[in-house]
């Protein structure tokens, strides 16, 4: 770990509707990941998989033309947390395994330790966190 760092540490970053916010936003975590220590860490290629789910998941679904999201991730020494912040109505669903598509909630369900959806004005945030040992 980087001692150097003052914990709680948050980074926020906002993304245009586009598709390079996605590879975007998972530089991003790397960047945040490695600078935070964690580069090594067995779980960080889990963590910047479920940022690339959750922001493909709000810009099909949940932003609106001419917006973005906003991805916060933080880390207190115990958990990385990610946030995707949209501002679109409706409640993701973890699609059915027999479905063809729309399996990116199930990977997040199954590689994040906790995850949840919170409204908040407008729309709402997915999050999803990891503990770090």
């Amino acid at each position: 770990m980087n001692a150097h760092i003052e914990l709680p540490f948050q980074r926020d970053q906002f993304y245009g509707r586009t598709r390079r916010s996605v590879p975007a936003a998972r530089r991003f975590t790397d960047w945040s990941l490695t600078y935070w220590g964690l580069a090594a860490w067995e779980r960080s290629g889990d963590v910047s998989l479920c940022v690339s789910e959750l922001a493909t998941n709000a810009l099909l679904h949940g932003v609106p033309p001419g917006r973005g999201l906003l991805l916060r991730l933080r880390y207190d020494g115990a958990v990385v947390r990610v946030e995707v912040h949209d501002s679109g109505t409706g409640v993701p669903e973890i699609a059915d395994t027999a479905d063809e598509g729309g399996r990116g909630l199930l990977l997040v369900s199954t590689l994040a330790d906790k995850w949840g959806v919170a409204e908040r004005a407008p729309g709402k945030v997915v999050w999803c966190e990891f503990v770090v040992p």
